[in-house]
């Protein structure tokens, strides 16, 4: 199968500072992949450089097999993309904003009338069609920045951080439009600091320091040796009042990291030491358990910056 997003050893550079340092990774047509990573790390700037907003320092990719150095400005017609911040007119309705969209991208007429119609039923904003966007509620604008962002029925949309500051019903809505698109063969790109929505991904990239640090399914990045040190266990501690043992936790010998999730703990201890914690923790539920996305991330960023002398 023939990828539809490549990034070749794309490093991309701003005077001394280095944005996004060698990344490699390649994503195949109808998959919802996920890019994680802090803010700062380089997600936005590797969307715009495979958008063909940026030019690469060194390396390049490619969408939909066009070159992102050469044909940057075909590949504007197949990718549609959608920013954490609203790219809406709030003083137009939802009507005006789907048919300012669909001229942009030269559809006109009835196609434009007929496509219009299809965002409508797609998204559910026909009850909302004469209201001013800035009338809308969070959900219902990012419902409608889909919609223009996919005015032109683009085989690749890229999703930055989508579901910002909406709540959960809509967040949920939202995503359930997302595999809907992705059933009918279109590839997804989607940046999230939300780890139940990276949950939802086929694969998942992490980008850390501008480096790609991990790549793979939910499985294989919990499989991960550098999220699951030797020696060392993965551990779930159930105690009332979880919040308050917290910190002696940490400071108790072979505790390499713990952290509240959920209403219990997850903590990642040296194997010799699980016996000594369970001693000191005699009212505690102390079992081993698979590290959660979350778990895998903070392991791999400690790991990092341990390296990097941070």
């Amino acid at each position: 199968m023939t990828p539809v997003i490549t990034a070749d050893h794309m490093t991309l550079r701003f005077g001394q500072f280095t944005a996004v340092n060698d990344v490699s990774f390649s994503i195949n047509k109808g998959e919802l992949f996920g890019f994680l990573g802090p803010n700062g790390s380089g997600k936005t700037t590797i969307i715009k450089a495979l958008c063909g907003l940026l030019t690469p320092t060194e390396g390049t990719g490619t969408i939909l097999g066009m070159d992102i150095r050469k044909q940057a400005a075909d590949i504007k017609q197949h990718v549609g993309y959608m920013s954490q911040k609203f790219g809406l007119y709030e003083d137009l309705t939802v009507e005006e904003n789907l048919g300012f969209y669909a001229g942009v991208y030269g559809i006109t007429g009835q196609a434009a009338t007929k496509r219009i119609g299809e965002i409508l039923d797609l998204t559910g904003l026909q009850p909302y069609l004469t209201r001013r966007v800035s009338q809308l509620s969070g959900g219902w604008k990012q419902r409608l920045a889909l919609g223009c962002a996919i005015i032109h029925s683009p085989e690749v949309v890229f999703l930055d951080e989508p579901t910002a500051g909406i709540d959960p019903v809509a967040r949920r809505s939202l995503w359930d439009l997302f595999f809907q698109l992705s059933g009918q063969g279109v590839t997804f790109f989607v940046t999230t600091h939300y780890m139940d929505e990276a949950e939802r991904c086929g694969r998942v990239g992490y980008i850390y320091l501008s480096k790609l640090a991990a790549l793979g399914t939910i499985a294989e990045l919990q499989q991960l040796p550098q999220a699951n040190p030797a020696g060392t266990a993965r551990v779930q501690i159930e105690i009332a009042d979880a919040s308050s043992i917290l910190g002696s936790l940490r400071t108790m010998p072979g505790v390499r990291e713990a952290t509240i999730f959920g209403r219990s703990i997850h903590a990642l201890l040296a194997v010799d030491q699980i016996d000594a914690v369970k001693q000191k923790l005699p009212q505690a539920k102390i079992e081993t358990v698979v590290p959660s996305l979350e778990d895998v991330f903070v392991t791999l960023t400690l790991d990092i910056m341990k390296k990097a002398g941070q």
